[in-house]
């Protein structure tokens, strides 16, 4: 497809030492790939793991890429902090704007930007749920954000829409705050309606209040660069190219119409201050966060003050989207358990939070459907036996014929004994 001169990939799909063919087919033909970062947490109370920050910055360099981008949200909580279980949320979740998660979140991208061998850039994410007593809005909390670090920003438009219907915050209040200097490229993206509530897919058209505050953003500052987030429901190849071809169009518009706003007269880049001690605020915000978290995926009460009913709706996209990419993760679990997959696991999912992301979820699912005796049917319980048994070890499968030999003879016994 012509004039595609730049993608994303997600980071933690990359495997640095094996780079998937696709990956390489475009670095040979010039197209820059930029790592995309869903799990450091960087809005989390703990400081990023070394691990995780180490394989990011791994990737950036296999992938020889100008910068890494992450979110700007939190993942996991409990742990240490809060001497609770460490829960995974499976989904980026929005940070209070708050000037405690303010200055956990600055020192976490200082930490970040000092173990990455490229520059960062941070994404506003979109949101169902909105924290109490806020005390910034999104635009204020970016360019504080900005201000006090330096890191660049990736502006996402439709996030900003998702969060217009669902928490009826202004996208030109936001547009009007944002520190533009700092913008390192901008994100577009489809979705969908449903009961008052905006699903911020990937797998749908753009729609045209998303363009609109596109044109908005670029009428401000030329956008260094500008992609198109579709995860899948892939179009036809013609369909897609009319819908970057629409994107193109706006961001041309409106650069035209930049030349006539006034400069703004913020400062142009970041200023570091000094360390702070952050230990407080990280208690606090563990805290807040563990409980939250907690009513999400464990079914606890409430925090105060809180929209039950959004909770609600939050709690059962989260639990959806288990169900979805555990299904992606491991096709072979709806195969064999057909149309029981579903319900089996949205009903796993209320008693047994999330823990050590997708993968183990997938195992852990399998392993309680096992041990509960739930499944009536014999050979749908063999298979998922021997499912498991392959995959539960520290290690894949061995190829070689004795191995594959003993491996067959293990489930003809298993078979006798069932």
């Amino acid at each position: 497809m012509p004039g595609i001169d730049w993608v994303e990939t997600v980071a933690e799909n990359v495997c640095p030492g094996h780079l998937a063919e696709s990956l390489l087919r475009l670095r040979e033909r010039g197209v820059t790939v930029v790592p995309h970062g869903v799990s450091l947490g960087l809005g989390g109370a703990d400081r990023p793991a070394e691990t995780r920050l180490a394989a990011l910055a791994e990737c950036a360099q296999a992938l020889g890429s100008p910068l890494v981008t992450e979110h700007i949200a939190f993942v996991r909580a409990g742990g240490p902090l809060t001497a609770s279980p460490l829960l995974e949320a499976g989904h980026l979740l929005p940070v209070p704007r708050t000037r405690d998660a303010l200055d956990v979140l600055c020192e976490n991208i200082r930490i970040a930007q000092d173990a990455l061998p490229v520059p960062l850039a941070v994404e506003n994410i979109a949101a169902l749920i909105s924290w109490p007593d806020e005390e910034m809005t999104e635009g204020q909390f970016l360019y504080e954000l900005a201000d006090r670090t330096g890191v660049r920003l990736l502006i996402d438009v439709a996030n900003l829409h998702t969060n217009h219907v669902n928490r009826g915050e202004d996208p030109a209040r936001a547009l009007d705050e944002l520190p533009v200097e700092a913008l390192a490229y901008v994100h577009v993206a489809g979705g969908f309606e449903r009961d008052g509530v905006w699903h911020d897919s990937h797998a749908h058209p753009v729609p045209q209040p998303v363009l609109d505050i596109l044109a908005d953003l670029a009428s401000r500052t030329a956008p260094p660069g500008t992609l198109l987030e579709r995860d899948e429901n892939f179009p036809e190849p013609a369909e897609l190219e009319r819908e970057l071809t629409a994107i193109r169009e706006t961001v041309e518009k409106a650069v035209v119409r930049a030349c006539n706003r006034p400069a703004n007269p913020r400062p142009t880049s970041g200023t570091r201050r000094g360390s702070t001690d952050t230990a407080p605020a990280r208690q606090r915000l563990a805290l807040a966060q563990a409980a939250l978290l907690s009513s999400l995926v464990s079914g606890t009460p409430a925090p105060e003050r809180f929209d039950r009913v959004r909770l609600g709706v939050q709690a059962r996209a989260l639990a959806a989207k288990r169900a979805s990419v555990v299904a992606k993760v491991a096709p072979e679990l709806p195969e064999i358990l057909g149309d029981a997959y579903r319900p089996a696991f949205l009903a796993y999912a209320l008693g047994h939070p999330m823990t050590g992301g997708y993968r183990r979820d997938a195992l852990d699912f399998a392993g309680q459907l096992l041990l509960t005796g739930r499944l009536a049917d014999a050979g749908t319980r063999r298979r998922l036996r021997e499912w498991w048994q392959e995959r539960s070890g520290p290690t894949p499968p061995s190829r070689h014929p004795a191995a594959r030999l003993a491996r067959a003879t293990r489930r003809v016994l298993l078979r006798q004994l069932a």
